[in-house]
């Protein structure tokens, strides 16, 4: 009983945190982001570079300066912060370089038994984390609209089918979906994740205009076929890394890495959607 409210308290206090980083506002929402994206890559840097090596706080630092900065960029560039073409290329460069470069100086002097492994997971963080997060600029802002109702849609979907897959598993899973990479997941869960995505999609559809039936549709059949497959993706890091959760800053749900690997898996696709779509 005791864990139960520990893992309800947790749940709302961080929806409650995300409605309000995500409605507050252009500046709150990309506060929220980065930090959110921040986290996510403390605890990816923390899984597989302390796997292989001594913990190393300035390592990690590297890496999560290298992983914030597509998002930096991408925030420049949607609310056009830079707008002199000179002052951006400018202000990339100087963002690059320094973690890039850092990274190749550091393992040259840390006499590390796995230099170019650690160089590799430093540059991963930036594409399997870092990455996705600075294209939820691309589908939050466009010109000086804000789609805050859109991002919050995502969010939603991809809780869904997580809890659902989740709570239909757990009562009437038999059929492993996947049992070498995460044998708690069964074909029973996925089915039930998707239907709940789905039902989920036809309330948004009404009560957030931003898009059409038809464009929530298709998110939700992004959000169910991606977001499931993102969290196959964590399952197999965490299953290679030989740990349960990618950390304990949500006690009762893990970490945010585990919150939110179906959501960053899913997030190129969503942002081609609607990107073609607009």
């Amino acid at each position: 009983m005791k864990g139960l409210l520990r893992r309800l308290f947790t749940a709302i206090f961080f929806v409650l945190l995300m409605l309000g980083g995500l409605y507050g506002g252009r500046y709150s929402f990309v506060l929220l982001f980065a930090i959110v994206t921040a986290l996510c890559l403390w605890e990816f840097l923390n899984m597989v570079l302390v796997k292989y090596t001594q913990r190393d706080f300035v390592r990690i630092i590297i890496g999560m300066g290298l992983g914030l900065v597509p998002f930096i960029i991408s925030t420049v560039v949607q609310l056009d912060l830079a707008n002199d073409r000179e002052v951006f290329i400018s202000l990339s460069a100087f963002l690059v370089s320094p973690f890039l470069f850092t990274a190749f100086l550091y393992e040259l002097y840390s006499n590390s038994q796995n230099p170019f492994l650690n160089i590799a997971f430093m540059m991963l963080g930036m594409i399997y984390i870092g990455v996705p997060f600075a294209l939820l600029d691309f589908i939050a802002f466009d010109g000086a609209y804000f789609y805050a109702d859109t991002v919050f849609g995502l969010l939603l979907l991809s809780w869904s089918n997580d809890t659902g897959a989740y709570v239909v598993g757990s009562l009437f899973g038999r059929t492993k979906l996947f049992p070498r990479i995460s044998p708690k997941k069964t074909w029973e869960g996925t089915i039930g994740g998707f239907a709940i995505t789905f039902l989920i999609c036809i309330i948004l559809a009404k009560y957030f205009t931003e898009l059409d039936f038809v464009h929530w549709l298709a998110l939700a059949g992004i959000v169910s076929v991606f977001g499931t497959l993102g969290d196959l993706v964590e399952s197999m890091l965490k299953r290679s890394m030989q740990t349960k959760d990618s950390g304990g800053l949500l006690p009762g749900h893990g970490g945010f890495l585990d919150r939110f690997d179906g959501f960053i898996f899913m997030l190129p696709y969503a942002t081609a959607y609607l990107l073609w779509m607009r």
